[in-house]
């Protein structure tokens, strides 16, 4: 893959203050409330451009698009916005904890030529007509790219990782610590060895988009509609499939609003394709103790290579459902490659949601029946409290995704179902500004 470092635009602290007011989560992640938080933590905080709030409905001639382009100039011509002197590839480092361990990932970001999907770039989940043309209606409007695609490349040498590293000695751009106590440091790499390294070790890589499928798709489509060569270039963050701090967390699906939905139906369905195992319990000890069961033995089988799901419908008891008979999957997605017949999310889609529940592709389009919710600490105690609580039906527990997994779906030419996959942390918006 072509890469080449540019001079972003960033946040100038003479006249916003706090640069780590400034920046925000991917748009398509926050939530009414984080949105507001986001507002009144800064007025010029990047949500403002990427996701606004509207006073009003906005008119054909002056819609939130423009809205936003205006804004965006208005910063450009304060100085709230201005361009790095020297060019760079941006050193993104990320601590964070889970579970109790201590992770660092580290990131560059660098403007990449685009390719059309194919052996150099990769995408590997589904993804909606209606995101593209919102981001596409806004590149159009600012000419400009306010956040990061997540790239997945494979390096055991470990070079640009070396060249973070490094990079972090320094004092940074941006240090931040986020709502979900994962600390955000940006550094500039700048030395000719260093960006030679890291450019030339990136030429014969391909890669698989992890996140912003939307984002890439959008970057295709400006570029064959405009005729500026620097639209063939898009802002995209990297990150090395050998680096420890890659972290895939499990996406977990709960059921709602499903008429005529009975626990015993649905367990006594699962015994066909499925070996059960109940963890029963009956006081709040021994449900800690079944939970705990529940966790070790997805995990347990995870490791295995079997699909494995834990359930709770709160009937008393905890579940583990097994599949017993891979075969089941190849009548199921006679169409599919074995590598995306033996995802998880695949065997319960197929063998779960659509012909045990009757949740097909269209009504899991169109969202009303499953909510997704990332895995994450104390997640699965709140995802049990809402069962308690009748909130919910049911719950399914999963096992995240091997990146293996995902490579090999990539390079069947296929895309996993949406929510499969969640790389953590997100990386933000707001840090890195490409103007086209």
């Amino acid at each position: 893959m072509e890469i080449k470092p540019f001079r972003a635009f960033r946040f100038n602290k003479a006249v916003v203050g706090d640069v780590s007011r400034c920046i925000a989560p991917p748009y398509d992640v926050i939530n009414p409330a984080q949105q507001q938080q986001l507002y009144e933590k800064s007025e010029y905080n990047i949500v403002r451009i990427t996701k606004p709030i509207f006073a009003a409905k906005a008119s054909h001639s002056d819609n939130h698009y423009t809205q936003a382009a205006e804004l965006f100039k208005s910063w450009l011509d304060t100085g709230a916005l201005a361009q790095d002197i020297a060019e760079a590839i941006y050193a993104y480092v990320q601590d964070f904890q889970l579970g109790g361990a201590d992770f660092r990932r580290l990131t560059f970001i660098a403007l990449a030529k685009l390719e059309d999907f194919g052996s150099i770039v990769r995408p590997h989940e589904r993804i909606l007509d209606e995101p593209i043309a919102d981001r596409l209606n806004l590149t159009r409007a600012t000419k400009s790219q306010f956040g990061l695609v997540f790239m997945l490349y494979e390096d055991p040498q470990g070079i640009a990782d070396r060249a973070v590293q490094k990079a972090s000695q320094q004092s940074p751009l941006i240090d931040y610590l986020d709502d979900d106590a994962v600390h955000h440091r940006l550094f500039a790499i700048t030395s000719k060895e260093d960006l030679n390294a890291i450019i030339d070790m990136m030429r014969d890589k391909n890669c698989i988009i992890a996140d912003g499928h939307h984002r890439y798709t959008t970057g295709l489509l400006y570029a064959k509609e405009n005729g500026n060569p620097a639209a063939k270039y898009q802002m995209l963050a990297f990150c090395n499939t050998h680096h420890d701090g890659l972290i895939v967390l499990a996406t977990h699906r709960l059921i709602i609003a499903l008429e005529n939905f009975e626990p015993a139906k649905l367990f006594a369905g699962l015994k066909g394709d499925f070996n059960i195992t109940e963890y029963p319990f009956d006081s709040e000890k021994t449900k800690q103790a079944a939970k705990k069961q529940m966790l070790a033995r997805m995990k347990t089988e995870h490791q295995k290579d079997h699909n494995a799901f834990g359930i709770y419908a709160a009937t008393s008891a905890f579940y583990v459902a097994v599949l017993a008979d891979t075969s089941a999957m190849d009548s199921a997605a006679p169409d599919m490659s074995r590598p995306w017949r033996t995802l998880d999310v695949t065997v319960l889609q197929k063998l779960i949601l659509e012909k045990l529940l009757g949740i097909g592709d269209d009504k899991l389009a169109g969202g009303k029946y499953v909510e997704y919710v990332k895995d994450g600490n104390n997640k699965v105690e709140e995802l049990v409290e809402m069962l308690d609580t009748g909130a919910k039906q049911v719950v399914f527990f999963m096992n995240p995704p091997k990146i293996s997994q995902i490579r090999l779906v990539a390079e069947h030419g296929e895309r996993m179902p949406q929510k499969s996959t969640y790389f953590y942390p997100k990386v933000f918006s707001g840090l890195t500004i490409h103007r086209i």
